[in-house]
């Protein structure tokens, strides 16, 4: 007899093994990653894949000195994490009451960005930037993509990196979030914290823009694209790659709605078909909801 674990019932597992009381803990999303939120700790609970165990150590590690060294990162608890749940892993982060509608703004990203970027090497090794490495094992596994889906999406990966392979980066490598849109970010009171740190690694600074630009998916205006160039002091729009990581960006994001969709999950099936529908027409402006 073989039993399923819940992303819930990991979370409180690993809250008890942590030493926290899980009483009040609630769901707050989900999406790639399971997020709950424990009221009486003041403490977030994020319940992942445990194959992403190694990354998951990285963040906390990165964020505990960056926290250290002044920068305004999601703060890790000071527990022992991550906590091993097969088949997930489970860290824990400090709660950041909300006090307004709205994530900060694009150009208080930009300036965060800036100072990340300026900031000295960390101390523990980070994994080289490897643009769409997870996507073609979501695809090959996939049970809701039909043949011609996986096919075009295998073609367009292989046609992404072989661009990717021809660019020149003229910010240079160095440390860089991995994930950074101002959909990751979070106030703590009035001033603006970056948050979800799983993807952070060593590769080209322009990884880090390009997110941001992407959003014009999501309603992102010319007026905030503007003010997070400005803030951060260069403008990428002048750089003749941003398409190809704003394509990249594109098929990255389709990753967690293929496995929401595999699992059953119909907002994530309908906005999936959204998704690839527009990119095979071309559609660069073509609007996608986050659900």
């Amino acid at each position: 007899m073989t039993l399923t674990v819940s992303p819930e019932s990991a979370a409180r597992f690993a809250c008890r093994a942590s030493g926290l009381a899980d009483r009040s803990l609630t769901q707050l999303h989900q999406h790639a990653t399971s997020v709950f939120l424990l009221a009486d700790e003041g403490v977030v609970v994020r319940v992942s894949s445990d194959s992403q165990q190694q990354r998951l150590q990285t963040a906390v590690s990165l964020t505990r000195w960056l926290v250290a060294n002044d920068f305004p990162a999601t703060e890790p608890v000071d527990v022992p994490q991550p906590v091993a749940c097969a088949p997930y892993a489970v860290t824990f982060w400090r709660h950041y009451p909300q006090p307004q509608p709205g994530a900060p703004s694009a150009g208080m990203l930009g300036d965060l960005l800036r100072a990340l970027h300026g900031m000295p090497s960390p101390p523990m090794p980070l994994p080289q930037y490897q643009p769409l490495t997870s996507l073609i094992s979501v695809v090959e596994s996939s049970t809701y993509l039909e043949p011609s889906q996986s096919e075009w999406l295998a073609a367009q990966r292989e046609e992404l990196l072989d661009a990717y392979g021809e660019l020149d980066f003229p910010l240079g490598p160095g440390h860089i979030h991995g994930d950074a849109y101002p959909g990751n970010t979070l106030w703590d009171s009035s001033l603006p914290r970056l948050g979800d740190w799983d993807e952070a690694a060593i590769g080209p600074r322009e990884i880090d823009l390009a997110n941001t630009f992407q959003g014009v998916r999501f309603g992102r205006t010319e007026q905030e694209l503007s003010s997070f160039s400005r803030e951060y002091g260069y403008d990428i729009r002048d750089w003749p790659g941003l398409s190809v990581l704003c394509s990249i960006r594109d098929l990255h994001t389709l990753g967690s709605y293929i496995r929401r969709a595999d699992e059953g999950d119909t907002d994530a099936a309908q906005e999936l078909n959204h998704r690839l529908s527009t990119l095979k027409s071309g559609a660069r402006g073509a609007r996608w909801t986050a659900r």
